[in-house]
């Protein structure tokens, strides 16, 4: 039974690709439960992070970067994110403080606008890599965005997820937009999202380090099948996971693989420290590359790949 006074509800962030929401997700829950990456549009899934605190228990939802569709895929991400923000206690909009607010900030807060019930809270991210005259430019431009797409700002809050600087300002913030309420999640729960879900985004994740420009779109990761090694020892399990990772093209499928397999070596050695890291048991892991042509297009074949 929570005490009296006790808070709970969701609080989710939104901002164009690339804005650092999923690394403040994972700084805020205290352990990784989004996948991160320099390349924009990582995240494909609103994954669902748990901050459990004595007063409250904060649910963050990290949605895909809002940006203007040129596939099939990129308008069902951008549906996830306005069908998402309409149902939270708060949204908090990520602006990178390396990065001036752009025509990318101004479409999405002018989406948001029109969610007229919510809270909203403009947060300044990546601060660690501006100097303080630089930051006040930025918290300025984006009081101003904010003016002028009648936007109104509970607050504005700059922090880094890298070096933890204001983050734990900004969960008390976020908890304060909270209503009262009992847990919604079991004491140490830290995400709903299923294993096979969260074991897929961490496969993608490796495979996305280092790969060309063009490429990060085109991939998708199923896991087909995934269990607990039966006939071993109770105290040494093992578990085994078959995955594919989908690309759009035949010439793609060689840059995943690498000469004689080196890169897929290397994106299952680092997918499966990660996973074991995360599950807490030891993993054999088995990936295969595939192709399914121009996936992100094709309706049918988004369904198979979960979109």
């Amino acid at each position: 039974m929570a005490e009296q006074g006790f808070r709970s509800g969701f609080a989710c962030f939104v901002g164009r690709p690339n804005a650092g929401k999923s690394t403040l997700t994972n700084a805020l829950v205290g352990t990784k439960v989004a996948i991160t990456s320099s390349r924009p549009q990582t995240t494909r899934t609103v994954v669902r992070g748990v901050l459990h605190r004595p007063d409250a228990q904060l649910v963050l939802v990290d949605t895909p970067g809002l940006h203007r569709p040129r596939t099939l895929l990129g308008e069902r991400l951008n549906d996830l994110v306005t069908s998402t923000w309409a149902e939270v206690d708060v949204v908090a909009v990520c602006f990178p403080a390396d990065q001036k607010p752009g025509p990318g900030d101004r479409f999405l807060v002018t989406e948001l606008a029109k969610a007229r019930r919510t809270t909203k809270i403009a947060v300044a991210t990546k601060t660690d890599l501006v100097s303080g005259e630089r930051l006040g430019e930025h918290l300025l431009a984006i009081d101003a965005l904010g003016r002028e797409t009648g936007t109104d700002w509970a607050e504005i809050v700059p922090v880094s997820a890298q070096s933890g600087h204001q983050v734990d300002l900004l969960a008390d913030l976020l908890v304060g937009y909270l209503p009262e309420g009992p847990p919604l999640y079991p004491d140490g729960q830290v995400t709903d999202a299923p294993e096979e879900q969260i074991v897929a985004e961490l496969v993608r994740e490796a495979a996305l380090e280092g790969v060309s420009d063009e490429l990060p779109h085109s991939i998708a990761v199923v896991v087909e099948e995934m269990g607990l090694r039966e006939g071993r020892p109770e105290d040494k399990p093992l578990l085994d996971i078959h995955a594919f990772v989908y690309v759009e093209r035949s010439s793609q499928k060689g840059i995943v693989i690498g000469h004689r397999g080196s890169r897929l070596k290397d994106v299952g050695s680092t997918a499966r420290q990660n996973i074991s890291a995360l599950l807490g048991v030891p993993v054999y892991l088995d990936l295969h590359v595939k192709v399914a042509k121009d996936w992100q297009r094709d309706p049918r074949q988004l369904r198979k790949l979960g979109f």
